[in-house]
């Protein structure tokens, strides 16, 4: 299973137009993000203390439900 960090990789884009590409393209510029995790529990705490360029942690558990939903398809 590839983890959260590799899947959000496909939403970054030069010109974001909605938060799940802010998202992306900010945790990849974000070298301390957690890139091998796979457990919800251990991004929303990194996020919880480091995500200062997430508006809400509501993209968060928006990403993290696309995530699981590819993942689960792909089990």
């Amino acid at each position: 299973m590839k983890s959260f960090y590799h899947y959000l990789m496909k939403y970054r884009h030069p010109k974001p137009k909605d938060d799940i590409s802010f998202f992306a393209n900010n945790a990849y510029e974000d070298h301390s993000f957690p890139k091998s995790a796979d457990h919800y529990d251990d991004i929303s705490r990194y996020l919880e203390l480091n995500g200062h360029y997430l508006e809400t942690m509501a993209i968060f558990d928006e990403a993290w439900e696309l995530y699981k939903m590819e993942t689960n398809k792909q089990s």
